[in-house]
């Protein structure tokens, strides 16, 4: 009877032991997961890119954000319309500018240059003010674009001009041309370029490298974004209209990457 109940006793010892060793080892297998995820995490420290939280609307966008249009010059070559501005922001990194086209109040009208323009209209209500804003959006590497919004208030006149900018963004053309310049940097125009809008004329020439921006102020602000640092410039007409002015000035940009002037 004794040696029966050992045997029990024994065979009981021999069950709670090896019941013990598997959530022993379950809960050391767990822990040492728990810190190689953390290891791994901490090494990686992956940066989120600008369109993890997007949620595309487009076939255009689909293609971007799945990984199958990695350069924004395929969607340009093959003549797509850009309808999300996400696009432009998951494959550039771009910079944006306000140009002053409005004018501040002041004594016999001599007010300082400021970047909304303000215009305003009668109604019954009484006078009725729109404020209109111009932007510029370009990565400084021969990719720019240009937007006009319109709005009751400033700030979403901001917003509509930056995003319509970046909406028509295009790219251009730029290289060494100077006549005295023998470097291999894209630093200038490729040749003699004439952009117009309404009676404004602007005329881009080559220009070697340390010569800068010849041009007016708020032009150089385009040039700039466009990735071009040293140009010369000629105006005609109505140069004071800043809107007529940026526009022949991107319409001289457009004709750098046109066989028509190449030829």
């Amino acid at each position: 009877m004794e040696k029966k109940e050992n045997e029990k006793i024994g065979e009981e010892n021999e069950v709670d032991e090896y019941a013990e060793i598997p959530e022993k080892v379950l809960d050391l297998e767990d822990l040492k997961e728990l810190e190689i995820m953390k290891k791994t995490l901490e090494e990686a420290k992956v940066p989120v890119g600008p369109g993890e939280a997007w949620t595309p609307k487009t076939k255009l966008g689909m293609e971007v954000k799945s990984g199958k249009i990695k350069d924004i010059d395929e969607i340009l070559d093959s003549n797509k319309k850009i309808l999300e501005v996400e696009i432009v922001d998951y494959l550039l990194n771009t910079k944006t500018d306000l140009i002053s086209i409005g004018q501040s109040k002041g004594k016999f009208g001599g007010g300082k240059r400021r970047a909304w323009r303000q215009t305003q209209r009668k109604k019954k209500e009484g006078n009725v003010p729109t404020f209109s804003a111009m932007a510029v959006a370009g990565d400084e590497n021969g990719h720019i674009g240009i937007g006009y919004g319109k709005s009751m208030e400033t700030l979403p006149a901001r917003d509509k001009s930056i995003r319509k900018a970046k909406l028509n963004i295009m790219r251009i053309q730029r290289g060494c041309s100077g006549f005295d310049c023998d470097c291999q940097e894209l630093h200038t125009v490729p040749f003699k370029v004439t952009g117009k809008a309404g009676s404004a004329r602007v005329t881009l020439i080559p220009a070697p490298q340390g010569t800068g921006l010849v041009v007016a102020n708020e032009l150089k602000k385009i040039l700039k974004l466009a990735g071009i640092k040293d140009v010369y410039s000629k105006t005609f007409g109505k140069a004071r209209t800043t809107f007529n002015l940026i526009k022949a000035c991107i319409d001289a940009l457009k004709k750098t990457t046109s066989r028509e002037n190449k030829k």
